[in-house]
């Protein structure tokens, strides 16, 4: 249940990180502070309830972020610091938990400790760790544990395996190369129908849906191609993206929410700020934008609240 008393009723936020200093330290030890091309932000919960006070924001939702720690002891500590949190300041935080991919047996482990002992309200998935990507076979087994519990898993992109990094230097990874790997692992898990085949997990995909509303028709028009040549099987894309929610994080716009509605429904559609990566100046003006466009454009002003905080209080509860 997302609140004690009852359901929230202010903004919820889908989309904000956890960055705790055994993270950083971890990454500085082995030398991988740029893994992703550009600098962590610097996370404190303090001034992280203060932008929220001040936008109108009543619970965020905290997950990992990039790059995945090497330490399955690195990503436990991340996990109990995120649990803290949450017990500290009732009512204003849950938490998906990180696994310690590429491992599978300890990401299962990792899962049962977060869902029982923690109480996580889900888990965090990478797109990709050291190049074993969503919709692998090998991570049927993980994702066998989280049908069970029917879990809500957010998504979010890694660096991808492999980099050009003459590319990525010149065009970081967070301005085009993120979407392109987040509708890439999506991409990958709906071709094998993992998200049909475990149909009771929820997935929350970053970024107002990366590039999927542009990949998904031209993988259904290419499919008859594919099947023809045995390249790939029969694919429910109907069952696979009845499973996904899009959290609205990024360059959110009428129009972008429009081309998402040809792919979902409004129900599945959630406020996110990626907070810190944003300042806090630029996340309550772009709150502020969306409230406006939301209360005004005609065909959007009926899922107003929806997407501000009803639709994660109905995955969430």
């Amino acid at each position: 249940m997302i609140a004690a008393n009852g359901f929230a009723q202010g903004v919820i936020d889908v989309h904000s990180h956890i960055i705790t200093p055994e993270f950083v330290s971890s990454l500085e030890n082995e030398g991988r502070l740029m893994d992703e091309g550009f600098p962590l932000p610097k996370y404190d919960v303090e001034n992280h309830l203060k932008w929220m006070d001040e936008a109108g924001v009543e619970i965020s939702v905290l997950t990992l972020a990039a790059p995945q720690p090497s330490s399955a002891e690195v990503v436990r500590k991340t996990n109990e610091a995120a649990a803290r949190i949450k017990k500290e300041h009732p009512g204003r935080y849950l938490f998906c938990a990180a696994l310690p991919l590429p491992d599978v047996s300890k990401a299962i482990e990792e899962v049962k400790y977060a869902l029982d002992v923690l109480k996580a309200d889900g888990i965090k998935l990478a797109t990709n760790i050291g190049g074993q990507y969503l919709g692998a076979p090998e991570l049927d087994t993980l994702f066998s544990v989280l049908n069970e519990r029917k879990a809500v898993v957010i998504l979010h992109p890694h660096r991808p395996e492999p980099v050009n990094k003459q590319v990525m230097q010149q065009t970081p990874l967070a301005m085009q190369e993120y979407l392109s790997e987040t509708t890439r692992a999506v991409s990958n898990m709906i071709s094998r129908n993992v998200l049909a085949r475990y149909n009771n997990i929820k997935v929350i995909v970053p970024h107002c849906g990366a590039y999927l509303p542009l990949a998904i028709p031209r993988m259904k028009s290419l499919t008859p191609v594919m099947q023809a040549n045995k390249m790939v099987g029969e694919i429910d894309y109907e069952a696979n993206l009845r499973t996904l929610y899009y959290d609205l994080a990024g360059a959110h716009s009428p129009e972008v929410i429009r081309m998402l509605l040809t792919i979902t429904t409004p129900d599945h559609l959630l406020y996110g700020s990626d907070y810190p990566y944003v300042a806090p100046q630029v996340l309550t003006q772009s709150l502020a934008r969306m409230k406006d466009y939301l209360s005004k454009e005609p065909d959007l002003a009926p899922f107003r609240e929806m997407i501000l905080y009803q639709n994660t209080n109905q995955l969430f509860k």
